[in-house]
């Protein structure tokens, strides 16, 4: 018997939408501000192709300057997502950040119990290989974030640096209950620093999906 060479051919499809930075999956939020406005802003054009940075206003030498609140991340997957840990990449000038993840957006990481140090100057402070905050699973809604599994809180539009924000002080992140986490960032500027001008870099997050 001779069997014919088959072959077939099928096809699935596949979605995803680009969108902007405040509406996404995983989101960031402004809250604190610099000296002119907040901190988290849309850096140039705004829409679904834009970016957010974070401008820290202008420091003198043997300064130093911390935003408890620099930014908030929050995940509205429908899974746990666990952040591993943060590096910094400058692009002009020398690193001067120090960064935390921790649950009360008002308070420095030494009166905040639940905080966890990420990032100092050049030097990594969480291992990739270990989870540092869990951020609980989110309902896809970007208008809000969520406490502690029921309490939703408001992250309204502030439209004029073309983010989301919250203020709310009353309600804490809590890891692996809250979708969301402050991140304090302080710079830290020594008495002789490397250069004047513009210091630039990128912030980047690694996160891990919680599998069920």
């Amino acid at each position: 018997m001779t069997m014919a060479t088959q072959y077939a051919v099928t096809k699935v499809g596949y979605e995803y939408s680009i969108v902007h930075p405040s509406n996404a999956d995983i989101r960031f939020i402004g809250s604190d501000n610099s000296s002119d406005g907040r901190v988290l802003r849309v850096d140039g054009a705004n829409g679904s192709s834009a970016r957010v940075k974070l401008s820290f206003g202008n420091w003198s030498a043997n300064s130093n300057k911390t935003y408890t609140a620099a930014f908030g991340i929050v995940n509205e997957e429908l899974m746990d997502v666990n952040i591993t840990h943060i590096n910094v990449s400058n692009t002009t000038g020398a690193d001067y950040t120090q960064i935390w993840l921790h649950a009360n957006r008002s308070q420095k990481i030494e009166d905040d119990a639940d905080s966890v140090y990420m990032w100092s100057k050049n030097s990594s402070k969480n291992s990739s290989t270990t989870t540092a905050w869990t951020l609980a699973a989110g309902n896809g809604n970007p208008a809000d974030m969520c406490a502690d599994g029921t309490t939703q809180l408001s992250t309204p539009w502030d439209g004029t640096r073309n983010v989301r924000y919250s203020l709310n002080d009353a309600n804490y992140s809590i890891s692996g209950t809250s979708d969301f986490v402050w991140v304090q960032v302080s710079i830290d500027i020594p008495a002789a620093p490397d250069a004047g001008g513009a210091h630039t870099g990128y912030i980047w997050i690694h996160f891990e999906a919680v599998s069920s």
